[in-house]
């Protein structure tokens, strides 16, 4: 089977015959986390200098931490006031008729916050590059080190809170028989196991589809998409009427929920703060095992 909205992803191959269209901005995302002894558990870094030093050419560097998050909230990578985002989507060259294709260095994750970002503010002409910069250089595709500028744009937010997620909803969604709250961190996360500055395990009756497995290993491209519907569909997502998918900050949540909607589902939100914020509240429920 073929994905239900192939639109939303963009092939290596494709690309490479894109990157003189001027109707055509690319933009790598890349975030780094490091763990650290800080209240959140690690240490953010932009992936700007790496860019700098290679990337796809006249590709851009959109900035998540510093540029596309909110900056009056104290968890990380909370969705940004819609003035904010739409100032540095439109200085990034992003505007009508213009298709956007998204990169990261790990996984897609970030290509995919940026994506669902994108859409949660109306946008939907953006897609994810399968496999990001580790298939292109698997290729043997050229890197540059042109600074990516474009000319600036005028980005037009369309904000759709449906898309969005806060614990109120969640809550909802627990209470709610056709309803599934969908944890996108691995299998041992899930179950409580690793180490996180907030209380481990997973919101009470959630299921899990890890994002990391989502992608292969090698290639870090998504699996075929009767590989991915038949994921989803052995942990009850599919069946569900509305999924509300959640991380540790909302970033691999983000491709869980890109990857339902290649596969045709609407109905899908991103609990934003995710368990930065669930994990840290203790009269929230969660449960391990």
């Amino acid at each position: 089977m073929s994905f239900v909205r192939p639109q939303y992803l963009v092939e290596t191959d494709w690309l490479a015959s894109h990157l003189e269209d001027p109707a055509v901005r690319v933009l790598e995302c890349t975030v780094y986390l490091h763990p650290a002894d800080t209240p959140s558990g690690y240490r953010v870094e932009s992936g700007r200098a790496k860019w700098g030093e290679g990337h796809i050419p006249g590709a851009g560097f959109v900035d998540l931490p510093e540029e596309l998050s909110d900056r009056s909230s104290s968890l990380r990578f909370m969705m940004p006031p819609a003035a904010q985002f739409a100032e540095a989507m439109g200085k990034a060259g992003v505007g009508d008729g213009v298709r956007v294709v998204l990169y990261d260095r790990n996984v897609n994750m970030w290509a995919a916050r940026i994506w669902w970002m994108l859409r949660a503010f109306g946008f939907d002409n953006a897609a994810v590059l399968n496999g990001g910069i580790k298939k292109w250089t698997l290729e043997g595709r050229p890197a540059a080190t042109d600074t990516g500028t474009r000319p600036a744009r005028t980005f037009t937010a369309r904000p759709r809170p449906e898309l969005i997620a806060d614990r109120s909803g969640v809550l909802a969604a627990l209470g709610d028989s056709n309803a599934c709250v969908l944890n996108a961190l691995s299998a041992e996360r899930h179950r409580g196991g690793g180490e996180a500055p907030y209380r481990l395990g997973r919101i009470a009756g959630s299921m899990n589809v890890p994002a990391q497995e989502l992608v292969d290993p090698k290639t870090q491209a998504y699996l075929p998409a009767d590989v991915l519907r038949a994921k989803f569909q052995a942990a009850g997502v599919l069946d569900a009427k509305r999924v509300i998918t959640y991380c540790g900050a909302g970033i691999a949540a983000s491709s869980d929920a890109f990857v339902l909607t290649l596969l045709g589902r609407d109905d899908v939100a991103v609990y934003d703060a995710s368990l930065s914020e669930w994990g840290a509240d203790p009269t929230l429920p969660m449960e391990k095992g």
